[in-house]
């Protein structure tokens, strides 16, 4: 969309905000972001595919002690907590839902060693043995998040709704 996603203005808010507020919603104390600084706590991307900022956030993770990690799209920024509780109810070693890469929950002792920075997240789940759940209709929209401007319209008319 030509911009930082992270910075987008979702009804006053920036996206990455928003998103850490739902996470303290969910009570996950730890929210780290991957690539820039938006104020928050980050991890470097090195930018060489999608799970590498996965695994830069794993990594640091780990190191303060957590087991399992709920990761987010900041270009799906109108998701609401009970969008998520399916992940975060999920046994080990954690689930996604179906069609979509992200958002998924996953424990960190299952992300395969010869993860690659490149590998598509779709391998990735795959790979970790996550569970495939069920796009429930009404958090379809919010799930898929905003690709295109159109979406973005769409998803922000309903937030101000």
């Amino acid at each position: 969309m030509g911009a930082d996603k992270a910075v987008l203005d979702w009804g006053g808010v920036r996206a990455v905000d928003r998103l850490a507020d739902l996470c303290a919603e969910l009570g996950i104390a730890t929210v780290l972001t991957a690539g820039a600084d938006h104020g928050l706590p980050f991890v470097l991307d090195d930018g060489q595919g999608p799970c590498g900022g996965i695994l830069a956030g794993a990594a640091r993770l780990r190191d303060e002690g957590a087991g399992r990690a709920l990761i987010l799209a900041v270009d799906a920024p109108t998701l609401i907590a009970d969008d998520l509780r399916p992940l975060l109810e999920a046994p080990a070693p954690g689930a996604m839902f179906e069609g979509l890469p992200l958002p998924m929950a996953i424990d960190l002792a299952a992300i395969p060693p010869e993860t690659a920075p490149d590998w598509p997240l779709k391998r990735l789940a795959a790979e970790a043995g996550l569970v495939v759940l069920a796009v429930g209709p009404d958090a379809a929209d919010r799930l898929r998040g905003a690709n295109t401007p159109d979406e973005r319209a769409g998803l922000l008319a309903a937030l101000l709704r």
